[in-house]
């Protein structure tokens, strides 16, 4: 998908069943978002879940679905030799590849407000990424690095360097991150690369951007980052707080799933053809 040559979307899931919902709709693609697998504990996204977790978690989706998942996987959970032990990992869980940011272990997450963003010196994080590549033992399996430049306060000059060392170190791909409410950077960024490998970007914050745009501009592929979280925190408050002020289930039956659909996500149906199949008849 990221050297496709139309515009690829990639949509956020965070345990198996909302992967398997993510695939139903449509996608081609997971984003195994290190946001929305560590908001589902109620733990912060800062490297609070351990890695062995986050792996845990992916190997639910991977299990529940048959497209490819990108895994979020912060700094790598460490050096060099934590994120290529991470690889190994996921390799063997059949996940398709890992974004790995240019931060300091433990992360902090890009959209917050007025906190520090340390970063990587290139040098270090270049070399992860060619650690990374030397272990891995799928050709297939993908290493996008993910440039923080522009939430660090660092300018163009500062990612553009940071992404032409990257991709010399072998990332697959180059993840561009803002968080202004506008495409400025992605656009200032796209101008000044020119297509030397594949883009990801990250449109959170600047959602009103036609998604024409990015095809326009050239980038490879785009990241619906936390929407499914997002859309069940709103829905479980909003059944959550009707359910507490009317002490009934009435009111709220046509806003809440049926119960035989759980089942069918979970493919309960497989599991009776299979007890026919091997439990004794008597």
């Amino acid at each position: 998908m990221l050297t496709s040559p139309d515009l690829e979307f990639i949509m956020e899931a965070h345990n198996g069943l909302s992967a398997k919902i993510v695939q139903e709709a449509g996608f081609k693609g997971l984003w195994g978002s290190g946001l929305s697998i560590s908001a589902q504990w109620g733990v912060r996204d800062s490297n609070e879940a351990s890695w062995t977790q986050v792996v845990g978690a992916v190997e639910f989706m991977s299990d529940a679905t048959d497209i490819p998942l990108l895994l979020d996987a912060d700094t790598g959970y460490g050096n060099f030799n934590n994120a290529r032990r991470l690889v190994r990992k996921l390799e063997d869980r059949g996940i398709a590849g890992a974004c790995m940011e240019d931060k300091l272990f433990p992360k902090t997450n890009s959209l917050h407000d007025g906190r520090a963003q340390p970063l990587a010196t290139i040098e270090e994080f270049s070399l992860k990424i060619k650690a990374c590549k030397e272990t891995q033992h799928d050709p297939d399996f993908c290493i996008v690095a993910r440039v923080e430049a522009f939430i660090a306060g660092w300018g163009l000059e500062e990612a553009l360097r940071r992404a032409e060392a990257y991709r010399n170190a072998g990332a697959d791909a180059i993840l561009m991150h803002s968080k202004r409410k506008d495409p400025s950077e992605i656009e200032a960024f796209m101008k000044a690369w020119k297509n030397q490998g594949p883009v990801v970007i990250v449109p959170t914050n600047y959602y009103t951007t036609p998604t024409s745009h990015f095809r326009d501009m050239g980038v490879s592929m785009v990241i619906w980052a936390n929407h499914n979280l997002r859309a069940s925190v709103m829905a479980m408050q909003s059944v959550s707080a009707k359910i507490y002020k009317e002490q009934s289930l009435e009111g709220i039956q046509n806003q809440v799933t049926s119960v035989k659909e759980i089942f069918r996500l979970q493919n309960d149906q497989e599991l009776v053809e299979a007890e026919k199949k091997y439990l004794p008849s008597n």
